[in-house]
C-alpha cells in the first residue's frame, strides 16, 4: 500500500472554543474562506512536494463548493516553521476563517513524511490534534487527499470523500465506432490507469464494498457476460456462463460476497442474486416485464431496481430476498438507474421527461424528489463515499457528441466536469 502509517504527531492543544461548522443543509451555503500556505520543506528535496501538497489540499477543499481559498497574494503572514506560533491577527485581516499549515520531509529510504495542523482563526484555537502521514513519495497525492479529508471532516462534521477512486469506461474514437475500456482514477481525475484493453465493449463497472474488485459487463464473447476483476492484480474471471442467456447490470451486495444482476432468457429479463463463493444462484423477480439496474440498501436488506411492469420505466423497492415490490417513483416521465445512497437516506436516479434527461434524488419511499441536473443526456449516477456528492455521465448531442463525467452535490450546487471522454462512473469507498 502507498500509505503505510497514520499517527498523531504529538500531543497538541485541542480546540477549546466551538469549532467552525458549515451548515450543509442550509439552502444558501456561503463558502468558508480558508488559507493553505505552501507546506514547509523540512529536508532538502522536499520543496516541490511541499508546494504540491498544499496545492492539492486547497483544490480539494475549494472543489467541494463549501470552501473558498484565499489567494496567496493576499497573505500578510508567511509560515516559515511548522512550530512557529500562528499570527492570528494577520490571518483575520484577510478574513481567513480557517488556516491549514503543514510540513514535509523525505527519508533516506525513499519515503515522505507529511504532517499538518488546522486552526480556527477567529477563535484563535487549533482544531483537533496534528496528524502525520508516512508513505512512498509516489503516494504524495493520497496524503494530500487525506489531509483535505481531515480538514473537511473537522469543519463540516461529516466524512470526507477526497481519498477515493472512480472506475469508469474510457472512450475513444467517433461516436458511431467508439472504443471502450475500463479505467480507474482518483476522484478528481488524476492518476488514470487502464484495467482492460479496447478489444471489446465494456459497460457498467462497479466497485466492491472495500474497493478491491470491480464487476462489469463485457461483450468480448459477442454476448453480454459479467466479469469480476481484481484491481491490484488485474486478474479476472467470468461469472456463471449459462448458454442462451445474457447477463448484465451487476452490482455487489454490501457483504462483498453476493452479486445482484439481470439475466435475460429468451424475451424475459429478471433479477438474480449469485453467491461468489458457493456459486448458488437465486431468482429474485419473476415478471414478464424487463427488470434491471438493481442496487442494495447499505444494510443489505432492500434492493431498489427499475422495471416497466407498470407500462413505463419506473423505480421499485423489494426485500433483498425478493418478493413483492413497492413502486416509489410517481412523477412525470421515466425513471431508471437507481442507486442507494451510502448513508441510506436517498436514492439517486436518471429521469427522462419531455425530451430532457435529469439526475435526481428522492427519499427511499419516493417522497421529496429533487432534480439536480438537466441536459440532452445525463445518466448513471454514483455516490461519493459520504453521500453528499454524485458523479454521472453527460453526453452531448450530434454526430460529434462525446461523454464527460460530471459531479454535483445533492442540493444541485457545484456542477463541474471531472473527466472527458468517459462514462459509467462508479465511486469507490474511502481508501484504506
Amino acid at each position: 500500500m502507498i500509505l503505510t502509517c497514520l499517527a498523531v504527531v504529538m500531543t497538541l492543544s485541542v480546540a477549546k472554543a466551538e469549532p467552525l461548522r458549515i451548515e450543509l443543509d442550509s439552502p444558501n451555503i456561503e463558502p468558508l474562506p480558508f488559507a493553505a500556505p505552501a507546506f514547509i520543506a523540512e529536508t532538502a528535496g522536499a520543496e516541490q512536494y511541499a508546494r504540491d501538497l498544499a496545492s492539492v489540499v486547497a483544490a480539494d477543499l475549494q472543489g467541494s463548493g463549501l470552501f473558498r481559498a484565499i489567494s496567496q497574494d493576499a497573505y500578510i503572514s508567511q509560515i516559515t516553521s511548522f512550530e512557529s506560533p500562528v499570527q492570528y491577527a494577520d490571518w483575520k485581516a484577510i478574513n481567513a476563517q480557517a488556516l491549514v499549515t503543514g510540513a514535509v520531509s523525505t527519508t533516506n529510504d525513499g519515503q515522505i513524511v507529511v504532517k499538518f495542523r488546522l486552526f480556527d482563526v477567529f477563535s484563535e484555537d487549533q482544531m483537533g490534534e496534528g496528524l502525520q502521514f508516512v508513505g512512498s513519495t509516489n503516494g504524495w497525492r493520497r496524503m494530500a487527499h487525506k489531509v483535505a479529508d481531515a480538514v473537511y471532516t473537522r469543519i463540516t462534521g461529516e466524512g470526507g470523500y477526497f481519498d477515493s477512486r472512480v472506475v469508469y469506461v474510457a472512450e475513444t474514437g467517433p461516436k458511431n465506432a467508439r472504443l471502450k475500456r475500463l479505467g480507474v482514477m482518483d476522484y478528481d481525475g488524476a492518476n488514470q490507469q487502464f484495467l482492460t484493453d479496447a478489444q471489446a465493449i465494456v459497460l457498467a463497472p462497479r466497485f466492491s464494498p472495500n474497493g478491491d474488485r470491480v464487476i462489469y459487463t463485457s461483450y468480448e464473447s459477442g454476448f453480454p457476460k459479467i466479469y469480476v476483476l481484481d484491481v491490484a492484480s488485474v486478474g479476472r474471471r467470468v461469472l456463471q456462463d449459462q448458454p442462451g442467456t445474457m447477463s448484465f447490470a451487476p452490482r455487489f451486495a454490501p457483504n462483498g460476497q453476493d452479486v445482484v444482476f439481470s439475466l435475460t432468457t429468451g424475451s424475459n429479463t429478471d433479477i438474480y442474486r449469485l453467491n461468489l463463493d458457493s456459486g448458488q444462484r437465486t431468482q429474485l423477480t419473476s415478471s414478464p416485464a424487463i427488470e434491471t439496474a438493481p442496487s442494495y440498501s447499505p444494510d443489505g436488506t432492500k434492493i431498489v431496481f427499475e422495471s416497466d411492469r407498470s407500462g413505463t420505466q419506473q423505480l421499485y423497492v423489494m426485500d433483498a430476498n425478493g418478493g413483492e415490490a413497492t413502486r416509489i417513483s410517481f412523477g412525470q416521465g421515466r425513471y431508471g438507474t437507481p442507486v442507494w445512497s451510502p448513508r441510506g437516506d436517498l436514492v439517486a436516479f436518471t429521469k427522462q421527461n419531455r425530451g430532457r434527461f435529469h439526475i435526481g434524488v428522492m427519499r427511499t419511499d419516493g417522497s421529496g424528489e429533487r432534480l439536480l441536473t438537466a441536459s440532452f443526456l445525463d445518466e448513471g449516477p454514483t455516490w461519493a463515499p459520504n453521500g453528499r456528492v454524485i458523479m454521472f455521465t453527460r453526453e452531448t448531442a450530434g454526430s460529434a457528441g462525446s461523454s464527460t463525467l460530471y459531479s454535483v452535490d445533492i442540493s444541485g450546487r457545484n456542477l463541474k466536469a471531472v473527466q472527458a471522454n468517459a462514462s459509467d462512473p462508479s465511486w469507490s469507498p474511502l481508501l484504506k
